[in-house]
């Protein structure tokens, strides 16, 4: 569905705020996603940490009393202690702010590499198959930081456990058991690689969600950062067409107006007529043109107009309908609260252009619904067309997205997707059952209001 008129105010409306999508701003966006993927494989490796403060403490219980093995209790648990505090601090930081930077996930895993360390240095150092647990944090380093940071992982893992293999205080066995470290270490051996492996099968596979996740969202930045380069282009054609049609509109008013007062066409009804009617044409066109140059500027400068919200519905439907042929088409206004905004062509031109669209689907019945809920302002359009293309439905909003086959055809939707997301709120649309379209507009309060 496209609309009648052409959408270049449309266009020009949104050219000022796309425009201020600078390279700069594009890569402080892709950062901030970055951070949000980051924000969740911090609170993964929370997660991580609880289990990691859940095993250490279980494992220390089971050496102690199941294997008679004397440990430093009170300072393994001090260290665990530690780790516990450590995990609520960061529970608590991560709860409230969203955004988790590459520096801040370094730091997270040297505290687990560092409680790690102190633990097996009180348990045996390098005789201890739990060393192997360093396997650990240098592959989830590897997930989840960049490139360089991994290998400052590598480099300090490495040195602990070489410091380890050098310092540390020895197990002491129970009498009779001197000969049974063997099979401990085997034992523990085999503990220690089944608990690597189904802790980085289990976290790993969450973390690649993630940034998958954070790959769509790139992706879509990408998209869009295409379709509003595509808009600035299209702007600036409309706005050197406006500066071009002018010169000519002005002269067609200067020989129209003369022609009124020529004696031969004064005798003439039915040419001063035809005289009006060219007039009324020209005038339309000419605002077009002024709209068009006005929004060349910027979306909530000059061309901003102040009023109220149902003042601002009736003059649109009014100018629709005065200017339209239309058998029936109907408008109920639900909103009660008459509250004041603001409004330029590019607002006025996009509920237009759903109408335009949804008029030429349906010429004979149209209707218009405005609704607020909560901080939102809901136009809803229905007709009794054929309804929407599935292939069309799916990919509603991109260009060139049409079943009429004309050239420049499908961009209606297109500029009325971007003008809604530029002021923060959505369309939606889908078919009606028993027959027709339904576009529901969504746009917020705060984007508009005075």
């Amino acid at each position: 569905m496209t609309r009648k008129i052409p959408p270049h105010s449309i266009g020009q409306g949104i050219v000022a705020k796309t425009a201020t999508k600078t390279p700069e701003n594009q890569s402080a966006i892709a950062i901030a996603y970055e951070n949000s993927a980051g924000h969740k494989n911090m609170l993964q490796l929370i997660q991580l940490r609880w289990l990691a403060v859940f095993g250490q403490l279980s494992t220390i219980l089971i050496v102690m009393f199941g294997f008679g093995i004397q440990l430093p209790l009170v300072k393994m648990l001090a260290v665990l202690i530690c780790l516990i505090g450590f995990n609520i601090a960061s529970h608590l930081r991560w709860h409230e702010r969203v955004y988790v930077t590459n520096g801040e996930l370094v730091f997270a895993l040297l505290i687990d590499v560092f409680s790690l360390t102190a633990q097996l240095y009180f348990g045996g150092g390098t005789s201890n198959p739990f060393a192997f647990l360093y396997l650990l944090q240098v592959i989830l380093s590897a997930v989840l930081l960049e490139a360089w940071s991994t290998w400052i992982i590598v480099v300090i893992t490495s040195a602990c456990l070489a410091g380890l293999s050098l310092f540390s205080e020895p197990l002491t066995l129970p009498p009779g058991e001197n000969g049974g470290l063997s099979h401990l270490y085997v034992a523990g051996y085999i503990i220690c690689f089944m608990l690597n492996a189904a802790l980085l099968v289990f976290f790993i596979t969450r973390i690649g969600r993630n940034l998958h996740a954070r790959d769509v969202q790139l992706a879509d930045l990408h998209q869009r950062a295409v379709e509003e380069d595509h808009i600035v282009r299209m702007g600036l054609l409309a706005s050197g067409a406006a500066h071009e049609l002018g010169t000519p509109l002005a002269t067609l008013s200067v020989i129209l107006g003369d022609w009124r007062r020529m004696p031969e066409f004064k005798k003439n009804p039915d040419l001063l007529e035809e005289i009006s009617e060219m007039e009324t044409q020209l005038q339309r066109c000419k605002s077009i043109v002024s709209g068009i140059l006005l929004s060349a500027g910027e979306a909530r400068g000059e061309s901003a107009l102040k009023t109220t919200i149902n003042t601002f519905l009736n003059d649109l439907i009014q100018e629709f309908t005065a200017t339209r042929t239309i058998v029936s088409f109907g408008f109920d206004n639900q909103i009660k609260e008459d509250i004041p905004i603001v409004f330029d062509t590019a607002l006025k031109q996009m509920v237009c252009n759903v109408l335009d669209n949804a008029l030429e689907a349906s010429p004979e019945w149209l209707r218009m619904e405005a609704v607020r809920r909560d901080d939102s302002l809901i136009f809803t359009v229905v007709d009794h067309g054929p309804g929407f293309d599935p292939v069309i439905l799916s990919r509603i909003g991109e260009p060139y997205q049409s079943t009429k086959g004309r050239p420049g055809s499908g961009l209606g939707l297109f500029f009325v997707v971007n003008v809604a997301r530029k002021l923060g709120g959505h369309i939606t649309a889908s078919n009606r059952e028993e027959g027709g379209a339904i576009v529901q507009l969504s746009l917020p309060l705060s984007a508009i209001m005075l």
